[in-house]
């Protein structure tokens, strides 16, 4: 069957990557793509915003499933499009997808369905929401509501500064995704992700993962879109799995079927795992990105039969088999990231990389003829798997030291939490 994959980044790689090696695919697409893309796919000139374009290139090239990368085109409403067409998708209706476009409805949803999250209330104004502080305890953190690229959360410290965050928000400094402001409670604990795959009723584990946020060594300086990750995270332990499968992901398929709007797609929960147990943080309603690129190399089953599957809610017909080895991926960055950056810097060397058993992921990359130039702020992905995350470090950053780019940057201590857990 052909395929169309919709994305550019990191993540996409992974997915294009994995999925290339299905023998139910006979070819393989991806819009926009990247230059590491390139290498397993053909890349096409269309932008995941352009639904009428995507939907002419599918009728003309006899696209039969398309697997939707980002969360834009879900929440607005791509998949809904595709399977009106005709044409199979992979992610869930726009509806379904406000579990990520819409922190409020999120939390709604889950104090409807007792889903264990912080304390919250929804705002579309500010001076309500300045006197909510009043019955909050410091830190608090402030949410715009819908998408905003990863930057529209802030955990102030103090009264002034949860006030200035509301008026950010209101004053448009995250777009339309400020218009409404959920204040929630801080929740303190330690951070980790689960992936479910869910076709409607069924939810299957697809792993566990730990993100690394900010941009400096020890957890410093500001949010990114993510400096690393490793898989599986071992504070996620067995019983941590089965409360966040048992109190968080079922519970939320169950209150998405009753409304009458099924889930089928991945289901990221971004977890804290407090004294009392998981809460949620958030929902995302796509793999993420850096998790993305230590899933896949650990998946050992076809990620397209299990896509189809889900897509057709025939997930109880199917197993997925993980690899018992951990993976363990380093980002490359250009120098200033997450701030202003220079593009179109030259890369060299990624072969050797490649010739340390690593995969090198790209995300924001384009070639030159035969040069490879940095095109955006997250650039690579340098991907180790050992049976160790220890191991994997130390695979993952010779790997990286191969690599010859003088305007890149990573931080130097990817997976330390799961190594401190190593010599223990």
């Amino acid at each position: 069957m052909n395929i169309l994959l919709l994305g550019s980044g990191g993540r996409e790689h992974a997915l294009a990557w994995k999925l290339a090696q299905s023998p139910k695919l006979s070819k393989l697409y991806c819009a926009p793509g990247n230059a590491g893309i390139a290498q397993v796919a053909e890349c096409v000139a269309l932008q995941v915003t352009d639904h009428a374009g995507i939907l002419d290139f599918c009728k003309s090239n006899d696209i039969s499933y398309v697997v939707i990368g980002p969360e834009g085109p879900l929440v607005a409403g791509l998949a809904d499009e595709l399977e009106q067409a005709g044409i199979g998708a992979f992610g869930p209706s726009a509806y379904a997808s406000q579990l990520e476009g819409s922190k409020g409805f999120t939390k709604d949803l889950c104090a409807e369905f007792n889903i264990p999250t912080a304390a919250y209330k929804r705002f579309s104004e500010a001076e309500p929401a300045k006197a909510f502080l009043d019955e909050m305890s410091l830190p608090v953190v402030i949410k715009a509501d819908g998408l905003a690229a990863g930057k529209g959360v802030i955990i102030a410290e103090t009264r002034d500064q949860a006030e200035q965050a509301i008026d950010d928000c209101f004053a448009g400094s995250f777009g339309k995704a400020g218009h409404e402001v959920v204040i929630e409670a801080f929740l303190e604990g330690e951070e980790a992700s689960l992936f479910a795959l869910c076709d409607g009723q069924t939810a299957m584990l697809l792993g566990t993962a730990q993100d690394h946020k900010r941009v400096g060594d020890g957890d410093t300086g500001p949010n990114t879109g993510g400096m690393g990750a490793y898989s599986p995270a071992p504070v996620m332990t067995q019983e941590m799995i089965d409360r966040t499968m048992s109190e968080i992901i079922v519970p939320t398929l169950a209150g998405m079927h009753s409304r009458g709007y099924s889930f089928k797609g991945i289901l990221y929960a971004g977890l804290m795992l407090t004294q009392e147990g998981p809460e949620l943080i958030e929902y995302n309603v796509r793999f993420g990105d850096p998790e993305c690129q230590v899933l896949m190399p650990r998946l050992k089953s076809d990620l397209l039969e299990l896509m189809l599957a889900a897509s057709d809610g025939a997930l109880l017909e199917h197993d997925a088999e993980w690899s018992n080895e951990c993976a363990l991926t380093v980002v490359l960055a250009a120098k200033g990231y997450p701030d202003s950056y220079e593009k179109n810097t030259v890369i060299e060397d990624i072969d050797k990389a490649e010739a340390k058993n690593a995969l090198v992921f790209h995300a924001g990359t384009a070639k030159d003829g035969d040069t490879l130039l940095a095109t955006g702020g997250r650039v690579l992905n340098v991907t180790a798997i050992a049976t160790t995350v220890s191991d994997a470090q130390s695979r993952a950053y010779d790997a990286v030291n191969s690599i010859k780019w003088e305007n890149g940057f990573c931080r130097q201590d990817i997976g330390w939490r799961a190594v401190e857990r190593e010599k223990t």
